[in-house]
């Protein structure tokens, strides 16, 4: 099993956001960093606001996530997330204005505050 590719999905909560095949994915989970490669053992964790990177080769697509779960089993990745955006349609601009923008501590204020923080990170990355 190690030799097949991974079959990823980027899911978020209103739609698709991506689907295909991929030799290496890396997210960031409440435990610290991890990466899938083929074969990797079943896991369930807890995504964090932050970039997932999904590699296919020499390609790279990189993606936003508003937290979530990262599910794996017989090579099989889904990442799901309430919000979702993969960095080529991301402003950077806009993002780095919304962190810049925003305030107070409540828990709403803090998930915008986050989501922002990884669409910025995001279009980095992928820069």
């Amino acid at each position: 099993m190690a030799d097949s590719p991974l079959q990823v999905e980027l899911v978020a909560a209103e739609r698709m956001v991506w689907s295909g095949e991929a030799t290496f994915v890396l997210a960031r989970t409440t435990d610290g960093e991890i990466g899938i490669l083929p074969g990797h053992a079943p896991v369930l964790s807890v995504l964090s606001h932050s970039p997932v990177l999904i590699r296919d080769g020499s390609q790279t697509l990189v993606a936003a996530v508003d937290g979530g779960f990262l599910s794996v089993a017989d090579n099989r990745v889904a990442i799901l997330s309430e919000r979702a955006a993969l960095a080529d349609d991301i402003d950077a601009s806009q993002a780095q204005q919304d962190v810049e923008r925003s305030e107070g501590d409540d828990d709403e204020a803090v998930r915008a505050r986050r989501w922002a923080e990884a669409r910025v990170s995001a279009a980095e990355r992928a820069g």
